[in-house]
């Protein structure tokens, strides 16, 4: 198959624009004829289904929560990116798209990326229509504050819950498009299985998680908007019900899997404290502008960091890029937190972080304003560590934060099985290799919001779809394919915990798959992974039955799903012998320790197909033209 990225000609500047009106439409009449299925209600999926139903399709909405307010969108903190330049203080669209893409260090789709910067603005409007309490500055306007990657302010925020606010924005619209009968809600269900019909997605197989009933719902279109596969790592930010399954139960059945592994580190987590952990806590990339990182200049220094003077104290950050300081993008300033502990001047008792101190903010503009600005945070880390971030300096290591590849798509969000789109985090188009604070937010609601109501009416009004129901023999097939892999699940009878699993899991791919990668790891986690993999299906408990709530075999299917994403993500890492972004290989560095891009070898998209448990996947590219951005080596000095 050759991938077909379907960008339209002409200046970026007007493609979008071009785009939107070269489409073809489905007049308001005719979408009362079609049926769009969407899976997820974060804040792509949400603002996707609330969209369709509001321009009239009918839509099954599912989510794996049981109210769809509770998708992991909920949990982000510092911000929303956006072009509009409140402060004064030299923004632009151009500027937004030039950021991104030399962010995520020239791996991106240029047009994507321009055209994400460019409805930046309208997100902001509709949020605020819908009553979204964005903070707001002493004029009346909104407030920005400044992100990491970014020399201007253009990070719009709700305190330290602008994840939450957005999404119960969207939630909102949702209810209502609920109320009106246009959207119909699924909630505790799991996607297990795409339909394909004729080469097209048709339909979907849902495990409902209360009576673990298989279920079968057919549409014109399916919508994917399930988030990223962070949870293949065990410990990371995300929610333990976040996972890969839906998408890589789609991989599977025909769609490319982009980027596996360009991987996120984020600078700012809680620091793990112990194998009791089943999760990380974030605090927000926002508390960098006025906290600042340092480490003691001597090693193993276990002193109190209030009985520690200044002169003794490193900030390296701020030592080593003067420009941006502790504002670098979160790649960099991960690497740089690791470098340190890796030389011996970590903190805390395990000497596995760094300090992020607010003594001089709190100096210079006074406790209760810091408390204005991240109140909620500084509570919910003192509630985690019982130590007082206004007292003493919190202590932060990198964690396993968001995913930047997923499924491939084209410039309509459509993944290489037609009528399958996908939006989000699911899908690889818009971050390259590392993904600038922020911008996550800004990608979910454009997609949701401002793309897919265009695209999936441009593929429902030339798309042929014959009519069909859930009796199809293809439903059939699906449900059984479901059903004898719980079956198998199910019958292992082993003596090994399904948690005993993904911890292994997780502890190779931190340590072999993390922040610094080189041949010789990648080569022993492949191999350790497939043993890993073979064990599991010969050795793992799944107590319960398929009839029941069963949390047990829940989770077994997504351990098992991580088994096989993770040797995929291996590969690429292994295959993509450069360095950029958040995947560092550590022979491919600067004299300066920085990442080294080599543009002539791997200026491509690597998407890669699905051939077999165990099997070598088939690699297609999808070559990066840059005709707007210079590529350059990334420096933020």
């Amino acid at each position: 198959m050759k991938l077909d990225s379907k960008v339209p000609a002409g200046p970026i500047q007007e493609k979008w624009d071009k785009h939107r009106f070269a489409m073809k439409l489905v007049n308001p009449a005719n979408k009362r004829k079609y049926s769009v299925i969407v899976v997820g209600t974060g804040l792509a999926g949400a603002s996707a289904a609330a969209s369709l139903g509001e321009l009239g399709y009918n839509v099954l909405n599912f989510c794996i929560q049981d109210s769809p307010r509770r998708a992991h969108s909920i949990a982000a903190q510092g911000g929303i990116n956006a072009a509009k330049n409140y402060p004064n203080d030299g923004d632009s669209i151009w500027r937004l798209f030039y950021d991104t893409v030399k962010g995520g260090d020239y791996r991106s789709r240029e047009a994507n990326v321009y055209r994400l910067a460019q409805v930046s603005n309208n997100i902001i409007d509709q949020c605020v229509a819908q009553g979204v309490p964005f903070a707001r500055e002493y004029g009346g306007l909104l407030d920005n504050r400044s992100f990491g990657g970014a020399q201007v302010s253009r990070t719009f925020y709700a305190r330290g819950q602008t994840g939450q606010q957005l999404l119960l924005g969207a939630y909102s619209s949702l209810m209502r498009q609920i109320k009106k009968g246009q959207v119909k809600m699924y909630a505790r269900r799991e996607m297990l299985n795409l339909v394909v019909v004729n080469g097209k997605a048709r339909g979907i197989i849902v495990r409902n998680l209360i009576d673990g009933k298989l279920e079968r719902y057919s549409a014109d279109a399916v919508i994917l908007a399930t988030g990223g596969y962070g949870n293949v790592y065990y410990l990371s930010t995300n929610a333990i019900n976040s996972n890969a399954t839906a998408a890589w139960r789609c991989h599977k059945k025909g769609a490319f899997f982009a980027n596996p592994c360009f991987t996120q580190i984020h600078p700012t987590c809680i620091p793990f404290s112990g194998d009791h952990q089943s999760k990380l806590t974030l605090m927000s990339e926002s508390l960098r502008n006025d906290g600042r990182v340092w480490v003691p200049k001597k090693k193993g220094d276990k002193r109190h960091p209030n009985d520690i003077p200044e002169e003794e104290r490193d900030y390296y950050l701020e030592r080593r890029y003067p420009s941006f300081g502790n504002l670098v993008p979160r790649d960099v300033a991960s690497r740089n937190a690791k470098d340190v502990c890796d030389e011996g001047r970590g903190v805390g008792e395990t000497g596995v972080a760094v300090y992020l101190d607010f003594r001089d903010s709190i100096q210079r503009l006074g406790r209760d304003k810091i408390e204005e600005k991240y109140g909620n945070l500084f509570e919910m880390y003192e509630r985690i560590t019982a130590e007082n971030p206004y007292e003493v300096p919190m202590r932060i290591y990198p964690a396993v934060h968001y995913t930047m590849g997923g499924l491939w798509v084209d410039y309509n969000l459509m993944s290489t099985i037609p009528g399958l789109h996908v939006l989000g985090e699911a899908n690889f188009s818009d971050h390259g290799a590392n993904r600038l604070g922020a911008s996550a937010l800004m990608q979910g609601l454009a997609d949701g919001y401002f793309v897919i109501p265009y695209t999936i009416g441009d593929y429902l009004a030339t798309a042929e779809l014959e009519q069909i129901d859930t009796d199809h023999a293809e439903f059939e097939r699906a449900e059984k394919e479901v059903q004898e892999r719980i079956d198998k699940l199910l019958a292992v009878s082993g003596s090994k915990t399904v948690k005993e699993f993904h911890q292994q899991l997780g502890k190779i791919m931190w340590n072999k798959v993390g922040m610094a990668r080189d041949e010789k790891g990648l080569k022993e986690a492949i191999e350790e992974i497939n043993s890993l993999r073979e064990e599991f299906w010969k050795n793992v408990k799944v107590s319960g039955r398929a009839e029941d709530f069963n949390k047990n075999l829940e989770f077994a299917g997504r351990v098992a799903d991580y088994l096989e994403l993770s040797e995929l993500m291996a590969r690429d890492a292994l295959n993509r012998s450069e360095s950029c972004g958040g995947h560092f290989r550590l022979e491919s560095q600067t004299e300066e320790g920085e990442a080294k891009r080599d543009d002539e070898n791997f200026s491509y998209v690597a998407a890669w197909e699905f051939k077999g448990v165990g099997a070598e996947p088939e690699l297609h590219k999808e070559t990066l033209v840059f005709e707007n951005v210079k590529l350059t080596q990334r420096s933020y000095k």
